[in-house]
């Protein structure tokens, strides 16, 4: 059974190994560029999760997940999946690499969390995610059609209500990341 996935840097290749919150963001910025279709909300992740062709933020972060071999309730309902969280005592206010983070965007008609991504930096004044079903720019940002790598406001007006954190293994190497874009090249996976 192969434990670990190389991934490659600038610096070189190194071996990231399962449980650990680097893997699940290696796995997911393999991901960025996934559009859903050919029909609306069809993904591979919806499929995983048995809620294909359904808004699937939350069905991207169960398979990331898995495929990292970390546990984490189902993020299906993401409003569910949060207060999940909170009983277990996983809810945190300040977000590490790796981490669940949930968003409430203000006007748009749904008035509790309604979308879910997964931390990769976090900044002073934003942090970078990696979310399923999201938009670029001008479009919906809690049901876009694709996974994209964000960057996020903190603070004041941010859309952002908390943070879960699984149970990672311990890891000291360098997380992986990538720069965020509104527009990568969108890539189709059955």
């Amino acid at each position: 059974m192969d434990l670990h996935r190389s991934f490659t840097f600038t610096q070189g290749s190194f071996m990231i190994p399962l449980g650990t919150a680097a893997k699940v963001l290696e796995i997911a910025i393999g991901e960025i560029g996934t559009i859903e279709g050919p029909k609306d909300n069809e993904t591979k992740y919806g499929k995983f999760t048995h809620f294909d062709q359904l808004p699937w933020c939350g069905s991207f972060c169960n398979w990331v997940f898995a495929q990292a071999k970390v546990s984490i309730p189902s993020m299906v309902a993401t409003a569910m999946g949060a207060q999940k969280l909170k009983n277990i005592g996983s809810w945190m206010i300040n977000p590490l690499p790796g981490d669940l983070v949930f968003f409430d965007f203000p006007h748009d008609g749904v008035d509790k969390i309604s979308h879910i991504g997964i931390v990769m930096q976090v900044n002073k004044t934003d942090i970078w995610t990696i979310e399923g079903n999201t938009g670029g720019v001008g479009q919906s940002q809690r049901n876009g059609g694709m996974v994209l790598a964000k960057v996020r406001p903190l603070g004041k007006g941010s859309p952002i209500v908390g943070y879960g954190r699984p149970k990672f293994l311990p890891y000291s190497g360098e997380l992986p990341k990538v720069t965020p874009t509104d527009t990568p090249t969108p890539k189709v996976v059955k």
